[in-house]
């Protein structure tokens, strides 16, 4: 044990960077990793048994999202602090994660300085949040959000559903589902299916699973 050190849970997915991220954080004088997880529910058991100052969370994670575990643990642990450690940089990813509670949020192509400095900087009550995801969620404050229909249908789209099929699974005709399109991509700022579909993906607001299906 490290004296006086702050105490770390990782939680990542994939084990090569999680493993990546425990031997750097093992040499730091000043951190100590007290537990990991692969996956949203262990992640939520291993706070518990561990009750680390900081968490470094993945998004997109099997079982529960990153979003969905730092739900359940800060409705227990409210003082919590996490740490959004991902790949995605979707302005919706953005604004879930942080409206969850997350202190700060940082791409795994940061430098160990950054996320020992941050790690820091949130055991000390701080929030980091770097220019560029600072602007991706001003951006996403600033649109008009969809409504449940419409990220209903962006689904389907996603799914590559015709209107007719999208029309048979929600139970309205296809004149009301061309209406919610053409409002969806009014909201998205793009002007076909395919242009909302990649949209959708890539600010977060329909997640695939690692089968390629949607992660609801």
């Amino acid at each position: 044990m490290k004296e006086n050190a702050i105490r770390v849970l990782v939680v990542e997915d994939h084990q090569i960077v999680r493993q990546g991220l425990v031997a750097l954080l093992s040499v730091a004088d000043d951190v100590e990793v007290v537990g990991q997880a692969s996956d949203g529910m262990e992640a939520v058991k291993e706070f518990e048994a561990r009750q680390p100052d900081v968490t470094l969370m993945d998004l997109r994670l099997p079982k529960l999202s990153g979003v969905e575990a730092i739900q359940r643990i800060r409705s227990r642990y409210s003082n919590a602090r996490f740490i959004v450690l991902t790949t995605y940089d979707g302005d919706e990813d953005i604004y879930r994660a942080l409206q969850a509670g997350a202190r700060a949020y940082l791409l795994k192509g940061m430098s160990v300085d950054v996320l020992l400095s941050t790690i820091k900087s949130v055991h000390a009550g701080k929030s980091i949040i770097p220019p560029a995801i600072a602007q991706k969620l001003a951006e996403r404050m600033a649109s008009e959000p969809l409504t449940q229909r419409e990220q209903e249908v962006l689904e389907q789209i996603v799914r590559g559903k015709s209107n007719k099929e999208i029309g048979s699974e929600l139970g309205v005709s296809e004149a009301t589902v061309k209406t919610h399109i053409n409002n969806l991509l009014g909201k998205l700022g793009v002007e076909d299916r395919t242009q909302a579909a990649t949209a959708a993906i890539q600010r977060g607001l329909v997640q695939l699973d690692p089968k390629g299906g949607i992660r609801l």
